[in-house]
Order: C-alpha cells, then structure tokens, then sequence
C-alpha cells in the first residue's frame, strides 16, 4: 500500500517494512481509532464505550495542545499502531515523580493482529520505531511510561523493550473543561536513551 500522508518520521524495519509516524488527523482516522478503542484488549486505554465522534473530539481536543501530541504509526502505508506524546510536566503523571530535563511520556496502542495473526518480533519492530522517534527525532534523554497495574501485557512488554520498572504510583482523577480522568493506578517504567540506543 502506498502511503501520502505527511509523517514525521520513517525506519525501515528488515522483514517487516516501512515504519512511519504520522500526526493523528482526529477527522480522518476516527475511524481506525475507535475501531480499536472500543475492543475488549483496548480496555485500559479508557475509551471503551465512546462514540466515534466522542473520540474524535477527544483527539482534536488534543491536536490544540503544545504538551500533548497524537500520532499514527503506519508500516507499509497499513494503520499498526496510535503512539502519543506528552510533557510529563504537564501532565498529571508529573505529580507522581521527579520530572527530570529531557523526559517524554508515551503511550502505545497496537493495532489488532492482522488476518494472518501474530507476528513473531512485530510488537518489538513497532516498539524500536516508536521509541527511535522519541528519543532520536524528537531529542528527548529518556522516555516515562504508565500503563495501568492491572495491565501485565503492556508492563512486560515494555520491560521487554529496555524500560526498567519504577514505582507504582496512583495518578489523580482530572475533572477540568474538556477532560475528565478517572484515578489511575500506574506502573511507572522508564528507558534511558543510552539503553535505547547504546
């Protein structure tokens, strides 16, 4: 599949293609996202239940901000993955820690697996762009990551990846205009970019 969208940022990945980050368009990827928000494994992303416009207001909420950045990760022009970004101190989870110079919050969400299912080293491949992107491209000493406690997947795969655990913490409820967020028990984990890319 050829991909037009503007990206941001491009890594091709021996064995499994072409990996770009793209800005999320709220409008024209709604779709795709609240496909993939709304199915059970999705269930600590904390959409669960919205509508698709409800997600793209979320997401275009978003787009205004200069903290907090969207984006799809496409591999061989193909939706894989929504990665976003975000200053932690700016962020709820930066009450939770010392915010150090340099540090970039993310969080992931894989596509489901395609037609032929799982493929072995996909999420790895996925992962190495996405954090290459973050700490290369973007400038940033080392990445903070919070997956909900309860989320064991999402925890090992990101110790997998070189994130080395830290506290778990419990990040406040936000109840401003335009954003609510329940409490969250998190499990804080972070990769330095030296461990990244030695």
């Amino acid at each position: 599949m050829t991909d037009h969208r503007t990206h941001l940022f491009e890594q091709h990945v021996p064995d499994f293609g072409t990996v770009r980050v793209h800005p999320l368009d709220p409008a024209s990827d709604a779709d795709v996202v609240h496909r993939w928000v709304s199915e059970e494994r999705a269930v600590f992303w904390g959409m669960n239940g919205l509508t698709r416009d409800q997600v793209a207001e979320i997401y275009a909420h978003m787009a205004g901000l200069d903290t907090h950045h969207a984006h799809l990760v496409t591999v061989d022009g193909t939706p894989a993955a929504l990665f976003q970004t975000y200053e932690p101190a700016a962020d709820r989870v930066g009450e939770c820690y010392d915010v150090r110079p340099g540090d970039l919050g993310v969080h992931v969400l894989l596509a489901p697996a395609g037609p032929d299912g799982p493929r072995p080293g996909w999420t790895s491949a996925l992962l190495t762009a996405m954090t290459t992107y973050a700490l290369r491209a973007l400038d940033r000493r080392r990445l903070v990551a919070d997956p909900d406690v309860r989320n064991t997947r999402a925890i090992a795969r990101f110790e997998r990846q070189g994130f080395v655990r830290g506290p778990a913490v419990v990040l406040p409820e936000v109840d401003v205009p335009d954003v609510y967020l329940p409490e969250k028990h998190a499990q804080l984990a972070f990769l330095e970019r030296a461990v990244a890319r030695p």
